[in-house]
């Protein structure tokens, strides 16, 4: 078996398949739902209902995906998306 390049490590998954982008898995489907749910004119609760759970599909995508992701492109992904979750919640710092 011939040895992986740098390539191969960032872009293919275990079989050799270039995997940038794959089938959706269920905290995407999730989250897209929830994100088009709050963007409908519901009720007010609905839409912060449907944010939450959103936030939280993603928050879940972003969190296996440097664990688990196929290749350093999922991963890396899943990590950048991660840390825009999280700071996209948290307050502004006084610096």
């Amino acid at each position: 078996m011939a040895e992986s390049t740098l390539f191969d490590k960032t872009f293919k998954d275990g079989d050799g398949n270039l995997a940038v982008a794959q089938k959706p898995n269920l905290p995407i489907l999730v989250w897209f739902g929830a994100t088009v749910l709050s963007l409908l004119p519901v009720a007010e609760k609905l839409q912060a209902l449907s944010e939450i759970v959103a936030f939280g599909a993603l928050f879940t995508w972003a969190w296996l995906e440097p664990f688990k992701g196929v290749n350093y492109f999922r991963r890396s992904l899943g990590l950048i998306v991660l840390l825009w979750a999280i700071a996209s919640r948290a307050p502004l710092l006084p610096f």
